[in-house]
């Protein structure tokens, strides 16, 4: 294999403005979305009718987007190469009656979304992000990305048995932010204050999906500033790799022998089944009106889903120094080490031999090393969209992914290389 290609600093600092640009599911994929418009992509609605002509589209709906780019001359029958990735990250997301408080304090009502490690969220100081509907049916997208909330840990003095014991927090009763003072818990105060905020008159907001997240930015980390630390990398380096992939192979345009795709969903940390969750028809519905599109049967439809590959990309585990004794001890992904293969025999991962190949076929083309990741087999296994969209549309699909310490923390850590290995081995894979 040839030298892999050097660390791109570019990359790496535009991943961590996306990151901070997006600080919910339904800002990453505004942010995607302006990246493939300068790309020379157009937004396509569900609701119209397709042509089948040649260039790049793109769909949104909420928090989930699919691109894809027709080249010059395909066949209805054309299979895809897909990339796979989700937009949602672990956080603390609003309830619909967020105003309480307690004894002065006024505070946020707070649910847990996914599989947050808890206690990564105390003591930081949070912003507030996400999606308001309007009275008249339209959304607005807000980010108050300053310290704002915050969740304070209880003294030491007044829980000894912590050091003893661990720190033990009750979900409902111990992570709900304060915002301010105040012995009147008045209704209504929280989206008053976002309306103030995003410019709207009062009673305006008649719905919103919001969530918090940690103001402080990404950052080189180390010595060499060989780490990266950031937010919502799990899974969001994935889906600007792939939007930094896909722009890149519709530069070419030209003679590519597939249609590339990306398909970002939302929803993967509760597991997927939503309209905008990869358990949903959203990525079957776009692949089938594309072949339609280009006047294809079911029959041509039937053929490009046969010949149409998936790298369902998501972060994994890197070995960590301090609980080696977790990872299983003949697989030990490294950060910097290039994008890891994800297996697991019993379909968390779905991962084969064949597409194994097709990896390292992609990895090899665009002299980038890649790891394997397994699990110790007396640790359970965490799963994908990967098996999802290879069982809901009967489409090859492998797991890859950039190896990182801290998942689900809300700061996580990787190689400061890896997102720009990733987004080559991808570009290779795109391009067939």
């Amino acid at each position: 294999m040839s030298e892999p290609p050097r660390f791109d600093r570019g990359h790496t600092d535009d991943l961590m403005s996306f990151l901070t640009a997006s600080p919910s599911p339904y800002h990453a994929v505004a942010s995607a979305a302006e990246r493939l418009e300068k790309a020379g992509f157009r937004q396509v609605s569900e609701t119209d009718a397709w042509d089948g002509t040649t260039g790049g589209k793109y769909v949104l709906r909420g928090g989930a987007i699919i691109a894809w780019y027709v080249p010059e001359g395909a066949a209805p029958h054309t299979p895809f190469r897909i990339v796979g990735a989700h937009t949602d990250s672990p956080n603390l997301r609003v309830k619909p009656l967020p105003d309480t408080g307690a004894h002065g304090w006024r505070q946020v009502a707070v649910e847990i979304y996914g599989g947050p490690l808890l206690n990564s969220w105390l003591d930081r100081d949070l912003g507030l992000a996400g999606r308001l509907t309007l009275r008249d049916g339209s959304t607005r997208l807000v980010n108050i990305d300053r310290p704002l909330l915050r969740v304070p840990q209880l003294a030491i003095h007044l829980d000894r048995s912590v050091s003893a014991e661990g720190l033990k927090l009750d979900k409902q009763r111990h992570l709900q932010p304060v915002w301010g003072l105040g012995h009147d818990v008045r209704d209504g105060d929280l989206i008053a204050f976002l309306e103030e905020e995003s410019g709207l008159g009062a009673g305006e907001v008649t719905g919103w999906d919001l969530m918090t997240h940690s103001v402080e930015p990404p950052a080189y980390l180390g010595r060499d500033q060989e780490l990266l630390a950031g937010p919502r990398m799990d899974n969001l380096l994935s889906v600007h790799a792939g939007v930094a992939a896909l722009t890149a192979v519709s530069a070419g345009g030209s003679g590519l022998p597939f249609v590339p795709v990306l398909a970002a969903f939302d929803h993967e940390e509760n597991g997927s089944q939503s309209d905008t969750g990869a358990d949903g028809p959203l990525l079957g519905n776009v692949l089938e009106r594309s072949v339609f599109a280009r006047g294809g049967s079911f029959e041509d439809r039937a053929r490009a889903f046969a010949g149409t590959v998936c790298l369902s990309s998501d972060t994994g585990h890197a070995v960590h120094p301090n609980y080696a004794e977790r990872h299983d001890p003949t697989h030990h992904p490294r950060v910097n080490g290039g994008p890891i293969l994800k297996v697991n025999v019993n379909n968390r991962y779905a991962t084969d031999g064949s597409g194994r190949a097709v990896f390292g076929a992609a990895c090899e083309k665009a002299g980038v090393p890649f790891q394997s990741f397994v699990s110790n087999n007396s640790m359970p296994c965490g799963t994908t969209i990967g098996p999802i969209t290879a069982a809901r549309h009967g489409i090859r699909t492998v797991d890859i992914g950039v190896a990182i310490l801290s998942m689900h923390s809300v700061r996580e850590l990787c190689g400061a290389d890896d997102p720009f290995l990733l987004a080559n081995a991808l570009v290779a894979f795109l391009e067939g």
